[in-house]
């Protein structure tokens, strides 16, 4: 009797399908997740922190946007010295000595920074500046019909920000406070709101003539609070109430072997 070739080809098609779907889910797949950030799902529920603390995964806004790292906090007097220091990047002494008045400790948020200044501190720290569309996702730390960072409760911004008020600015004399002063979002970020204006990639317009300045400082009511409250200052430009803070979407490989390791 001749054996029939369909179902011998058939039966072999079915082996190599099966064999191909063991290799898949045993070899392939994780790394996959582990190395593309498209296959990583991030959820809300373990959130991770690089060991040095220094910055915090953010999630995937709505399971669609691409998960990032944030910095903790916003870039501080000392780590910008660092990057002049290392670097020779041209930068004007004379600003120093407003710079220190108003943010006097290496634990001070840096300011009377240009977004050119940021931008260039960024890519030497191998970051970037969020988008502002980044920034907002952070910022609302989970809470995503909130009017600010930690929730509606605006009888709360004392604990939360440093901003013109009762109970903010007040304590530090009317200038930026340290790095980490007040209450973190749900996130664990610090100082989204108040404390120091935050450079963003983005232009203001399609004219292209100012940045995105986003989050609100020491010198503003508590309006500019709101997650949704938005500035602008020309990119060459030095305020005192300006600061920043990176990006990165580097080592998402540790983020994955904390989720799956056990």
């Amino acid at each position: 009797m001749q054996p029939n070739i369909h179902n011998l080809m058939t039966h072999k098609l079915i082996i190599i399908l099966f064999l191909s779907v063991v290799i898949y889910k045993t070899q392939l797949a994780p790394r996959l997740r582990s190395y593309s950030q498209k296959n990583v799902e991030v959820t809300e529920t373990k959130p991770y922190t690089l060991p040095d603390k220094s910055m915090v995964l953010i999630p995937r806004k709505n399971g669609k946007s691409d998960p990032f790292y944030m910095d903790v906090t916003e870039v501080t007097v000392g780590q910008f010295q660092r990057f002049l220091s290392e670097t020779g990047y041209p930068f004007s002494n004379y600003r120093w000595q407003r710079i220190r008045y108003y943010s006097p400790t290496d634990n001070h948020p840096m300011i009377s920074v240009s977004w050119h200044e940021a931008a260039a501190y960024a890519e030497w720290a191998g970051k970037s500046l969020p988008t502002e569309a980044e920034w907002e996702h952070a910022a609302r730390g989970g809470l995503a019909n909130s009017t600010y960072c930690w929730g509606n409760d605006k009888t709360l911004a004392r604990y939360h920000a440093n901003f013109r008020g009762v109970g903010g600015s007040d304590d530090w004399k009317k200038q930026p406070a340290p790095v980490g002063s007040f209450s973190p979002n749900g996130y664990g970020l610090y100082d989204m709101a108040g404390n120091v204006w935050e450079w963003c990639q983005d232009w203001r317009d399609s004219n292209q003539v100012t940045k995105v300045l986003r989050g609100g400082s020491w010198y503003n009511l508590l309006y500019r609070l709101r997650i949704s409250s938005r500035d602008s200052d020309h990119p060459t430009d030095t305020p005192t109430n300006v600061g920043f803070r990176c990006i990165s979407r580097a080592n998402l490989e540790d983020w994955y072997n904390s989720q799956y390791s056990q």
